[in-house]
């Protein structure tokens, strides 16, 4: 029997996963190993994806893939034993400490003879370290403020946030990607792993979901294994006390070794004890008390004598912990056997070993590490936690859940949601502060032409102010508002949980695509911005997904090019933009879609990667995280608009103002611009855009979409369009290729051949719509 037969409410415990490769080791880090309890919560509308309850929380999974896990429903879970002072194994040092210190206490958990500290002028650096859904984004607010820079990791395309904490100029704490475990089964993994590893963080913080602790643990196990100094932060305690539950975190730092601070991130509450263990066990270079979780008498002790018998030898010259080392042999990792340069005899060895562990334990090598470590955390947290009734935020979930993701109301609402988020932010909300602002930038405009002129300023230096910057760039700075609210709708969508179930629900709708349901939150992020929907895409664990969904996302209209609908919409189909804009989305989408389908018919059939996901309890968003992506939005659009479409308004504005000889010409027809776009003018003939403003236009939005707009002011590209023309070209803006950065994005994640194929791709598509849609409209 496997857990595609049960049945919605039903429990069972599994007897067995299948599966190979790095999928069955995710299956077994998200908790699915031999023994553990599932309880088939619901079934999305479409009757997949499924969603299970496993230690205590949700886990999406597709029916192929729960052929994969074999149940019995009439078996009972394990119970967990009583974790003794003998199971910790051979490299504890188990030492008296202080009493942990409560809120506002004195004390340290501080063991003189292990410390080994630091010179006091070294930068004391923190990896930032937890499973997703935990807080992490919260907590590296608190820690750092807004003093934080975003980047990405040497070598690799996964963002990074490096800040200094608050109050503690001599620091720097990395932002690691959200993972749930230190395998390879995603780029994020592997890339928080190697930088631990490589390049040596001072002590590691690492945040674990009080409400799910089982879950969390698991990563905590792994990074002990790192032999870094760890300090754990219980996040969410607020929440748990609220529900019944408690944590004895006294019992809790013995059994594990390491410092344990109850916090609740969102409050900021014991944030500032929990730096200063940070920052002290960084300085004194305390480690783990423990790194070895295996019990001599956990099954015979096979898992235990196999661990204990591996490559400590090597492991030191390579510079790389023993336990850490010994459970990647066991996992196969052929990264980190490499790096110990094996003979042939000594792999062998190793092989024989994990061999004769898999015969004694009846389980693979793989099941086997995970079970031993889910079997430590059941064993701790029969000791140390006082687990609480059913959460109020569980309950509230599924009572959402019932409308939310309904079989009959999910597809409503969703579009719904959507629809009053664009009617909100283009129609009433963001444009009516995008009009004010527009307004004010125009009396400002004013201003300044009326001084030049009674200062009698000479002619080309007042064009360029007034109508390059003013008239240009300031056009495109009135539509922050607009771009803001659209964020601000699409944070609150995300912070609040809502983004998941999308995805949950739409999987196997995008799968008839060639999608994965979780490329549902890329595209709609590119609704904000294509550059960071496609780096989103970094999150699907499938290259194949990656692909498919980065040559999705350019048909979502990105903000940027609400500036140009909101321009051509408002000057000849006044009273309707929310009309135009609205359904000039929709063509994005469908235009996608149909290419998808048209593509499937070329491409060699290939399953999406699998849909295994969690689903976060909703919350209430924090508006502090939403404000901090706020601020970043809008800091990159100004900046962007005070850079390159700066840049880009002032080389229109040079080229349409001088000619060959450069002399000042009050005819831009007899400008350098006129000469250069009428080489390419006649390909936008049959689209009747054939004028050299609108074809300048065209170009200047290679460089940012917002400069179209700008461009459009500069050279009073209206004049030549009638309201049947507007709309091919409002259809060929919508269409055409993605700005320079968006493209650079591509470049990254897919090579530079992909990125010239967007490039030809999307203009061939853009040209062919706005064809049909000017015979049609003409």
């Amino acid at each position: 029997m496997t857990l595609k037969d049960l049945k919605v409410g039903e429990s069972a415990v599994v007897k067995g996963v299948g599966g190979e490769g790095a999928l069955r080791q995710h299956f077994l880090d998200m908790g699915l190993i031999p023994g553990a309890e599932v309880k088939l919560v619901k079934t999305a509308p479409m009757g997949d994806p499924l969603e299970i309850k496993v230690h205590g929380y949700a886990l999406t999974l597709r029916l192929s893939e729960a052929l994969k896990i074999g149940i019995d429903r009439d078996a009972a879970p394990e119970e967990p034993q009583v974790l003794l002072d003998e199971d910790f194994g051979y490299n504890l040092s188990l030492h008296e400490h202080n009493a942990h210190p409560g809120f506002g206490e004195e004390g340290r958990y501080h063991d003189k003879s292990r410390e080994h500290p630091l010179p006091k002028d070294e930068v004391l650096t923190f990896a930032l370290a937890g499973q997703q859904n935990c807080g992490k984004t919260t907590l590296f607010n608190q820690l750092t403020g807004s003093n934080q820079h975003v980047g990405n990791f040497p070598g690799v395309t996964v963002s990074r946030k490096d800040g200094v904490i608050k109050g503690y100029p001599n620091t720097r704490v990395t932002d690691l990607p959200g993972i749930y475990s230190l395998s390879t089964y995603t780029a994020e993994e592997l890339v928080s792993r190697d930088f631990i590893i490589e390049e040596k963080p001072k002590a590691i913080i690492n945040i674990v979901d009080a409400n799910n602790i089982e879950r969390n643990l698991y990563l905590t196990m792994q990074l002990m294994e790192l032999d870094v100094p760890i300090v754990l932060a219980l996040n969410m305690m607020d929440e748990l006390r609220g529900n019944g539950g408690s944590v004895r975190v006294n019992e809790m730092e013995r059994l594990l070794g390491i410092p344990v601070v109850p916090i609740s991130a969102a409050s900021g509450e014991g944030v500032s004890e929990l730096v200063e263990h940070a920052v002290h066990i960084a300085k004194y270079q305390e480690k783990p008390g423990r790194q070895d979780f295996c019990s001599k008498d956990d099954h015979g002790g096979a898992v235990h004598r196999c661990l204990h018998s591996l490559m400590e030898d090597h492991a030191q010259r390579a510079g790389l912990p023993a336990r850490f080392v010994a459970s990647r042999l066991v996992a196969g990792d052929e990264a980190v056997t490499a790096r110990l340069g094996l003979e042939r005899n000594e792999r062998e060895m190793v092989e024989h070993i994990i061999v004769q562990m898999e015969e004694e334990r009846g389980l693979d090598r793989d099941a086997a590490m995970a079970d031993m470590r889910f079997s430590f955390i059941g064993r701790l947290c029969a000791q140390t936690v006082s687990k609480p009734r059913e959460s109020k935020e569980y309950l509230r979930s599924l009572k959402l859940d019932r409308t939310l993701t309904g079989k009959w109301t999910a597809i409503p609402v969703f579009i719904a949601i959507m629809a009053l988020v664009f009617w909100l932010t283009f129609d009433v909300i963001g444009l009516w502060l995008a009009n004010m602002l527009a307004a004010g930038i125009d009396w400002l405009g004013g201003v300044v032409d009326d001084a030049f002129v009674r200062w009698d300023v000479s002619g080309p230096v007042r064009s360029l102010v007034v109508d390059a910057i003013f008239g240009g760039v300031g056009s495109v700075l009135s539509f922050v508002p607009i771009i803001v609210v659209l964020f601000f709708f699409l944070s609150m969508l995300e912070d609040s949980g809502y983004m998941a179930r999308i995805a949950f629900v739409s999987d196997k709708l995008l799968r008839r695509l060639g999608l994965s349901g979780r490329s549902i939150v890329p595209m709609l992020i590119g609704f904000g911005c294509s550059v960071p929907g496609v780096m989103a895409t970094r999150t699907l664990p499938s290259s194949h997904d990656r692909r498919l969904t980065i040559l999705f996302i350019p048909f979502m209209s990105c903000s940027a090019k609400i500036a140009i609908y909101g321009f051509l919409a408002s000057a000849f189909f006044p009273g309707k933009a929310g009309i135009v804009m609205t359904s000039l989305y929709l063509l994005g989408i469908v235009v996608g879609i149909l290419t998808a389908l048209v593509s499937k018919l070329f491409r060699e059939h290939k399953d999406s990667a699998p849909f295994v996901m969690e689903l976060p309890v909703y919350r209430i968003p924090r508006m502090r995280n939403v404000w901090h992506l706020l601020w970043d939005k809008t800091k990159d659009f100004i900046q962007r608009a005070f850079t390159v479409i700066f840049v880009a308004t002032i080389v229109i504005w040079l080229l349409q103002s001088f000619d060959f000889r450069l002399n000042f010409v009050e005819d831009s027809s007899r400008s350098i611009l006129a000469w250069l776009a009428g080489l390419i003018a006649p390909l936008f003939n049959p689209l009747g855009l054939g004028d050299w403003r609108i074809v300048t236009a065209l170009i200047s939005g290679f460089l940012a979409k917002e400069s179209v707009v700008s461009t459009m002011e500069v050279l009073g590209v209206t004049a030549a369009l009638t309201a049947a023309t507007a709309v091919p070209l409002l259809v060929f803006c919508l269409l055409y290729t993605p700005c320079v950065a968006a493209i650079a994005s591509i470049r990254r994640e897919l090579g530079s051949r992909w990125a010239l194929f967007v490039v030809l791709f999307q203009c061939a598509i853009a040209w062919v719509c706005a064809f049909a849609a000017y015979l049609i409209f003409a």
